[in-house]
């Protein structure tokens, strides 16, 4: 979803990119449409106290630059600032950035105004030095998962103590959106230099919180920070960020008060939420996608070329687009919808949402369930069936439910598909080194639709762990990430569709919705489309008197 700062023109074209993001906005956010609970601006919330969150999953590591999972980014929002952010109507919005970038004509020079009096959480000060040091971080160092999002940028320098010019190599229209997320968090250059590889493991950035304590599979603690240049208006002591797996142990645990908040309530629960006075839910639409990925070239791990598959892992399913489309055409989206998620989320076909002004009817093209014609697709191509699969799931009643209806559905068009549950960031690993045949997992998405397709689908991009590589899919993606015509970059992710649908790196599925249940007593929390937890702002309310 383009906004002011995603098209490389200036002034006269950024009043018209603006007018493109209000209609972009995905809708309203809760009954008010503010993203919290209607009656928050009524509550006054008492100072003090400590907040319990529960998280589907352990986040990986609290490394911006080396981090990848959606609840590592929901941590990050408390303690990980960065240079740009978005309102609750998905507007692009400076945070560490004193302003809106000034972009140059060409669009290869883009000037960031850094904003003043602001320090880290070990009380060194923000400058553009600090910038420089983080983007470059990001940019440069081994294993980076930025390092495609920031391809485009050729160097970062320092025009004055508060100022950062970025020159690109080639104009790139997401370059602010890309900001606005983990490429464009700041850490303290004191830690960087002290802990070095090791910075994930205690990071110091700018947040209304600063990391405190963490133990795995358990829980993370982060703390008010006195330093933060908004302490005045953070309320809470502390957050504890609790890892509760299973989906019905964290929604007892909410009704039970042992938790306050509840991230991603599962859809079968909505309605036990919606009804019980002592809670809250607040809903915002996803601009995210689940589906599953199959590895077709990840043969010796992301940072290595793609190629065929051995031993265990080659399948007919790996070795041939025809047998992925037969899967495809196994599956039925709505009946998933309805079966596994009571009918709260929507089919999809594509990484692009259908309320971005850059999807169009060519980036939502859909293969219609139709298990027979998949049958017709394996006797044609000569493969034997049942073809055996072994699919990745997660480890929660939520993930089996899902692997179940796959396994269900896959079944009648000629698949046999084992369910192998593996935790969560044990899973992450295992695709990275190319260990799987199938992954059920999906992607919490981004404003600009870049952010949900370059990394995935470039070939040896880091999130690539399919091992796709289609040289065409490269050069229509590129040529979308150097457009700033809207018309055009709707055209090329169009096409990209066309291209990569056939090929089915990844088989997409659904779009959630964002789901968050919050106890009566808590005010002023806030969530967005982009799924993350605000909590800077929230709080206990005060009782009556």
């Amino acid at each position: 979803m383009p906004s002011v700062s995603l098209l490389l023109r200036r002034v006269a074209v950024l009043v018209v990119a603006s007018a493109l993001v209000t209609t972009a906005a995905c809708g309203p956010l809760d009954d008010n449409g503010d993203g919290g609970d209607p009656g928050d601006q009524d509550r006054p919330i008492r100072p003090g106290g400590e907040l319990r969150v529960a998280l589907a999953e352990e986040p990986d590591l609290l490394d911006p630059t080396l981090a990848r999972t959606l609840v590592g980014r929901i941590v990050f929002v408390s303690i990980c600032e960065k240079l740009y952010d978005v309102d609750q109507d998905l507007n692009l919005v400076p945070q560490l950035a004193a302003e809106l970038p000034d972009v140059s004509e060409d669009g290869l020079t883009m000037t960031i105004p850094v904003r003043e009096g602001v320090m880290f959480a070990d009380g060194t000060p923000l400058d553009a030095e600090a910038v420089k040091t983080s983007l470059d971080r990001h940019r440069e160092l081994d294993g980076s998962a930025r390092a495609s999002e920031l391809a485009s940028v050729d160097s970062v320098e320092s025009v004055d103590e508060m100022t950062v010019q970025v020159t690109l190599n080639a104009p790139f229209a997401p370059l602010t959106a890309t900001l606005a997320d983990r490429s464009g968090m700041i850490m303290s250059p004191t830690a960087l230099a002290e802990q070095g590889e090791d910075f994930g493991t205690d990071p110091v950035c700018v947040g209304p919180f600063r990391f405190s304590d963490r133990v795995a599979q358990d829980r993370i603690e982060v703390v008010k920070d006195p330093n933060y240049y908004d302490a005045e208006n953070v309320h809470l002591d502390q957050v504890t960020y609790r890892i509760i797996a299973d989906s019905t142990t964290r929604f007892n645990n909410l009704r039970s008060g042992d938790v306050e908040v509840l991230e991603r309530t599962a859809p079968i629960d909505v309605a036990a939420v919606e009804s019980d006075p002592s809670l809250q839910l607040i809903s915002s639409e996803s601009l995210g996608y689940q589906g599953v990925t199959i590895n077709v070239g990840n043969a010796d791990g992301i940072t290595e070329p793609p190629g065929p598959l051995a031993g265990d892992l080659a399948s007919p399913l790996s070795e041939s687009n025809v047998v992925r489309q037969a899967l495809e055409l196994s599956l039925d989206r709505e009946a998933l919808n309805q079966v596994v998620f009571v009918g709260q989320y929507s089919p999809a076909c594509g990484p692009i949402s259908p309320a971005s002004p850059l999807s169009s009817d060519a980036a939502q093209a859909c293969s219609e369930h139709d298990p027979a014609a998949a049958m017709d697709l394996l006797a044609q191509a000569g493969i034997e069936t049942p073809v055996q699969v072994d699919m990745m799931i997660g480890t929660d009643a939520q993930a089996r439910r899902l692997g179940e209806a796959i396994q269900a559905q896959a079944g009648e068009g000629g698949f046999d598909i084992q369910l192998n549950p593996t935790e969560f960031s044990s899973a992450l690993d295992l695709a990275d080194q190319g260990n799987f045949q199938m992954f059920a997992i999906g992607w919490s998405g981004r404003v600009d639709p870049d952010g949900n397709i370059a990394s995935f689908l470039t070939t040896q991009a880091p999130l690539n762990t399919a091992g796709y590589s289609n040289p065409e899919a490269d050069r229509l993606i590129e040529a979308a990430r150097a457009s700033t015509d809207l018309n055009e970059r709707r055209q090329l992710y169009g096409e990209l569709h066309s291209v990569v649908r056939p090929d089915a790196p990844i088989i997409y599925l659904y779009r959630q919705k964002n789901l968050t249940g919050v106890v009566d007593t808590v005010a002023g929390v806030e969530v967005f489309g982009d799924g993350l937890v605000r909590l800077a702002h929230a709080g206990f309310v005060e009782e009556a008197e």
